[in-house]
């Protein structure tokens, strides 16, 4: 078996933090206390905890017993597993001053690592049963300040504490607000823990990851949601909706749908969708990152492919939410 090396102390610290300034989902990583590993290397479990409400006290037999505490310990499984190895060639390194390995890692991290991350935690997000989603159509600051408006207002009304609400969305929304330049507008944008600027092509309702295997996928990262195709089960034309009809393997888009048809209807399902914004209310979510940026590296003289030093990188965690606190997430999409 080849030796390996452990990296200096230093470098695992290093990576983290590029990984952190660019990932612009790092503000939702829960507390380690919020979630357990399992004996199970790809399991945790989280608590969720719900308590009865008041009842009647009586002077003769005293307090109601209905307020019991349940505390349940939800297991689920890792649902990100990803990884890579970067190989450094020694002469390359050598004649960078060892700058080479040091920015390949670092790159890894800053344009692959970090926005695959942030992809994938929106897409799970979005795929949360319960949260609220809406599709109403805004194209500029007027529009996006209603909406913002209306999330926070909607959760308001659903008792969501002010604390600990993110707003994520685009660069553009968020200029076209600030361009309005109004109190109503500064107001709006205040009542926020932190505004996080989102890359628009890492702001999709579902992403495809890439295995990096084979394929159309050798290239590995993600994209967004092609989707498939899937029987309809409408029982009713919906107006605005696409239904496609299948012949051999081409699906054609239905001019003039008909209801006497739809049982031989296709839809196109799962494909992603652009996020105008979301609101995420912190305590909702539990979001889990366990980082193994570069815990070993094999040196180039125990490499039997290259004369190549290797370092690699593996990073799994899991991203959920509360079944009971649903409402601390507004999503946006068009």
């Amino acid at each position: 078996m080849p030796n390996q090396i452990t990296l200096p102390k230093g470098i695992q610290t290093i990576l983290d933090e590029a990984y952190r300034a660019a990932a612009v989902t790092s503000v939702l990583d829960s507390a380690p206390s919020q979630i357990r590993p399992t004996q199970n290397m790809h399991e945790f479990c989280y608590p969720q905890m719900e308590v009865g409400g008041l009842g009647d006290y009586d002077r003769a037999s005293g307090y109601t017993s209905n307020s019991g505490v349940n505390l349940v310990w939800k297991t689920v499984e890792a649902d990100y597993d990803r990884g890579t190895k970067i190989m450094v060639d020694s002469m390359d390194n050598q004649e960078s001053f060892d700058l080479a390995f040091g920015q390949a890692a670092n790159t890894l991290l800053r344009d692959h690592v970090a926005p695959e991350g942030d992809a994938f935690t929106f897409a799970k997000i979005a795929a949360l049963e319960g949260i609220t989603s809406n599709s109403d159509s805004i194209e500029n600051g007027v529009q996006f300040l209603e909406a913002i408006l209306t999330a926070t207002t909607e959760m308001d009304e659903m008792e969501v504490p002010e604390e600990q609400r993110y707003l994520f969305t685009t660069s553009t929304l968020l200029k076209s607000v600030k361009a309005l330049d109004t109190t109503k507008s500064r107001e709006a944008l205040d009542g926020f823990a932190a505004i996080r600027k989102v890359p628009r092509g890492r702001f999709y309702t579902a992403i495809d990851l890439l295995n990096g295997r084979d394929g159309d996928e050798i290239a590995g990262g993600w994209r967004p949601a092609q989707g498939g195709y899937q029987k309809t089960a409408d029982t009713d034309i919906v107006a605005g909706k696409d239904y496609y009809t299948k012949s051999g393997t081409t699906y054609t888009k239905v001019a003039s749908p008909a209801k006497a048809s739809l049982g031989d209807y296709y839809e196109l399902a799962g494909v992603a969708k652009p996020i105008n914004f979301l609101i995420v209310h912190k305590p909702a979510l539990i979001k889990f990152d366990r980082h193994v940026a570069g815990p070993t590296v094999i040196p180039a003289d125990q490499n039997p492919d290259a004369d190549a030093d290797i370092v690699k990188y593996r990073k799994y965690g899991v991203v959920d939410g509360y079944e009971n606190k649903r409402a601390g997430i507004y999503m946006s999409h068009k």
